[in-house]
């Protein structure tokens, strides 16, 4: 179940559901080291919205996020990550997630717009998934940099919703923590 639902939740390069500020009850679970993961109805598809606190400027988070080479460190299930086309500010990549026995493999196409180190925002543009719109943010906080992550993803799955909503929230909490491990090593 975990790694279903990597590929559904995670393609690394992302668009733009609202963007929400990180409610005040968040500051705990962040304020202790942990992510802080929701994930809700959105009509057919699930919406996204979480967090996590990098001892790590934006320019360090940001260089792990836009890198494909280092995709797989972040999202345990990715098995390629190629950029198809690409212009100034933006990208167009290839992302296939391995599938297991209740989920089939995922490809998918995204189109990553870009807005150094503060924001990439992303959306599907081909492949598996019904919708995919969303986006990463990058807000400097002292030495460090929160990073908020916000998804509405839809795929065709033949598992009740309220499994995949929260298969969806526990991998999205694991690679928030794979990618502060990227980015700071630890």
């Amino acid at each position: 179940m975990r790694r279903l639902m990597l590929g559904l939740s995670m393609a690394l390069t992302a668009g733009i559901a609202a963007a929400a500020p990180v409610p005040p009850s968040a500051e705990k679970t962040l304020a202790a080291g942990k992510p802080w993961v929701t994930v809700s109805q959105a009509g057919e598809a699930a919406a996204i919205h979480g967090a996590i606190d990098i001892d790590a400027s934006p320019q360090k988070v940001w260089a792990v996020l836009v890198d494909c080479a280092q995709a797989r460190k972040v999202i345990a299930n990715l098995t390629v990550c190629r950029v198809t086309q690409k212009g100034p500010g933006w990208d167009v990549r290839e992302q296939v997630s391995q599938g297991n026995m209740f989920v089939p493999t995922i490809r998918n196409l995204v189109r990553a717009d870009y807005t150094p180190y503060s924001r990439i925002t992303f959306r599907k543009v081909g492949g598996d998934l019904k919708a995919m719109q969303g986006e990463w943010r990058l807000e400097a906080r002292g030495k460090g940099t929160r990073v908020i992550y916000e998804n509405r993803v839809a795929a065709d799955i033949k598992l009740p919703a309220e499994v995949v909503r929260a298969g969806m929230k526990t991998d999205c909490g694991k690679v928030l923590v794979n990618l502060r491990r990227a980015v700071t090593g630890s």
